[in-house]
């Protein structure tokens, strides 16, 4: 059966009656840590050799043979297949028909929904089917805060705003950035703004900003040699390229929509949160007044647009996010022009 979202967590931490839990998306560092949670609810020391059991994808053919043998020390069984695929729907089938209360765990990344497997899965009440992807806005935001409160650390609103837009698309990379975030401030401590930059404002992500700040205030130079700078030498992704972007018009089109209103320049600015770091508000006001709401909005689903090109198998997405940052330049350049 499909596991609803909001009781995807409880399910983790109590599997109860469930005898399989397939864990499938496109975030493979949320599969792993799911399928961590859920070992772990069955038994605490995944090191165990009597109780849990870790199947590669050679070792598939194993499963019905580990999902009936016998925990010596006592406890309920653990199953731990990775790269699971429609190949282990009979194998399932069989091993939930045996005599055994021990939890089958799949991790299936990119499991199609026309998936054999998935589709017995989500009709079958022993199983607990589970979709896994990158996480975005409040919920990202809340998986931080979560991760951080249980090291005992607490964050500023402004911080964790800044580093939600800044979050690549995998749990594991995310995990890691709060678990240094977490040493750095130390149980009890609490993190700011600049403790937050301090911290994770890595070359990748000051080099996406660059890019970004760059492309729509029209500065052309900067802007290419920031964008290639991430995608080839940083490593970042040109999805992420693409958020960051996007992050970037959102703001810029919501403080614009303020001056119109009669606001100051300084006061649109101040109102956005997280404010605008103070060294780039001359970036930002230039942009903001070159930019009109209407230009933005249009700017903004461009790059919508450009986001899911680029997440098409085989595009040639660098090329599309530098030929889409050069087009903004010059859109900007031609605004510029005007006033």
């Amino acid at each position: 059966m499909k596991i609803d979202a909001r009781a995807v967590n409880a399910t983790l931490q109590a599997p109860g009656a469930l005898r399989a839990i397939i864990l499938h998306g496109d975030d493979a560092g949320l599969i792993r840590e799911r399928a961590t949670t859920a070992a772990k609810a069955v038994c605490a020391d995944l090191q165990d050799p009597f109780r849990v059991a870790i199947l590669g994808r050679e070792d598939h053919d194993r499963l019905e043979e580990e999902t009936t043998a016998l925990a010596l020390t006592g406890g309920r069984r653990v199953v731990w297949l990775r790269e699971a695929g429609d190949s282990l729907l009979a194998p399932l089938q069989h091993s939930l028909g045996l005599s055994s209360d021990t939890l089958i765990i799949m991790e299936a990344p990119g499991l199609a929904s026309r998936s054999k497997l998935r589709a017995f899965a989500e009709k079958d009440r022993q199983c607990g089917v589970i979709g896994c992807y990158p996480e975005e806005g409040r919920t990202l935001e809340a998986a931080i805060r979560q991760m951080l409160s249980a090291q005992n650390v607490g964050i500023d609103p402004d911080a964790l705003g800044w580093m939600v837009e800044r979050a690549g698309p995998d749990r594991a990379a995310t995990r890691s950035e709060v678990e240094k975030l977490a040493l750095f401030a130390g149980a009890g401590g609490r993190l700011g703004m600049e403790d937050v930059r301090a911290c994770i404002g890595d070359a990748a992500g000051v080099s996406l900003e660059d890019a970004a700040f760059a492309a729509m205030a029209g500065d052309r130079r900067t802007a290419d040699a920031a964008a290639e700078r991430a995608l080839t030498t940083d490593g970042s992704s040109p999805v992420v390229l693409t958020r960051v972007l996007l992050s970037h018009i959102h703001r810029l089109r919501r403080a614009r929509i303020a001056v119109d209103g009669g606001a100051s320049r300084a006061d649109a600015m101040r109102q956005l949160r997280p404010p605008v770091f103070f060294k780039r508000t001359d970036s930002f006001g230039q942009a903001m007044m070159i930019w009109s709401a209407s230009a933005l909005l249009r700017a903004a689903e461009d790059t919508q647009a450009l986001e899911l090109a680029c997440k098409q198998t085989g595009s040639p997405d660098v090329v599309l996010c530098l030929r889409h940052i050069a087009r903004l330049c010059a859109q900007a350049q031609q605004m510029r022009r005007r006033h």
